[in-house]
């Protein structure tokens, strides 16, 4: 790689990465970035010279990718949501058993869509796109279900917990967008409006238990039991799995890769977390880039507690 070519990819990385930090203190998306500190020269050094050296990088991304587009996470310290309120996310068994439980989780999920179905990009997604369109990834398996590795460019793309962006009924699987389901929900809730509400991880906002109890949710129109059919986002919910097939789809793209690259991942969750084990098993180097502590970071080769886009920025393919 010539040295010119090295100095033309990092100066245009830093003018995108410049815009897009324009563009995030406008919104006022970096509260949601923890607490950080510069990026330590030797060990981007170390991480420059772990990319130069692989051909096929699987990429692992969390939560801490998609903060500096305006999405908080749930587990950073101060900005997190854990921090900032005593709201947990919806559990499975919770959705699937009570019809009262899916008529709060779409009330919120109904006001928060317009706000998060709008979030766009930052510089780690587009770096990452561009990093596949030079043939540096084996993949990215994404832990984050918000669509922006899609809007950023990226097609090899892995949604281990599934997408926010579709819905399908839990009888006869039929899918739908969720673009589509939220024109259904305006329609049966016309009047409900609750300007600049705060959206949270899972796309959802606070909303008064009246407002809730108003809120009409529709049955599945398509399914034979109009009665018991009922739609839920494609997403994996805390207290469900990961689909099987897609675990080892992932394992097997792991295999055949030279490095595995987490970034913005705290990797609390065993369905991130298994990967970097796996890694670890096959003799698979693998770095970690993330404010703050992971659960992976004995395993990891080069460990940068940094921000993503600040690392990613500086690395030049």
């Amino acid at each position: 790689m010539s040295f010119a070519f090295c100095s033309y990819f990092r100066g245009r990385m830093k003018r995108l990465f410049a815009r897009q930090i324009n563009f995030t203190r406008q919104n006022g998306n970096l509260t949601f970035v923890p607490h950080h500190e510069a990026v330590i020269e030797s060990q981007l050094e170390k991480l420059q010279m772990l990319v130069d050296s692989s051909t096929n990088i699987l990429i692992l991304t969390g939560a801490g990718v998609s903060t500096e587009s305006g999405i908080p996470d749930y587990r950073s310290e101060v900005v997190g949501l854990y921090a900032r309120s005593n709201h947990r996310p919806i559990q499975h068994q919770d959705f699937m058993r009570s019809k009262h439980v899916r008529q709060r989780y779409w009330a919120r999920n109904f006001v928060g869509w317009s706000k998060f179905s709008t979030v766009q990009p930052n510089a780690s997604h587009f770096v990452l796109a561009s990093w596949e369109r030079h043939g540096k990834i084996s993949s990215i398996v994404t832990q984050n279900v918000d669509r922006l590795h899609h809007k950023a460019g990226s097609k090899a793309t892995v949604e281990l917990h599934g997408c926010a962006h579709e819905v399908k009924c839990m009888k006869c699987n039929y899918e739908m967008s969720r673009d589509e389901f939220q024109r259904i929900l305006t329609e049966l809730n016309p009047s409900l409006s609750v300007p600049n509400a705060a959206i949270r991880p899972d796309a959802d906002v606070e909303l008064s238990q009246e407002i809730i109890n108003t809120f009409r949710v529709p049955n599945c129109q398509q399914c034979r039991d109009e009665l018991e059919g009922f739609y839920k986002p494609n997403i994996v919910f805390f207290g469900d799995n990961v689909p099987k097939s897609r675990v080892e789809f992932v394992f097997s793209q792991l295999q055949s890769s030279d490095c595995l690259l987490v970034l913005g991942s705290s990797l609390y969750v065993y369905s991130g977390y298994r990967f970097i084990l796996r890694a670890s098993e096959l003799g698979i180097p693998s770095a970690i880039v993330n404010i703050g502590p992971t659960r992976g970071d004995k395993y990891a080769s080069i460990k940068l507690s940094a921000k993503c886009s600040e690392v990613l920025t500086k690395i030049c393919i």
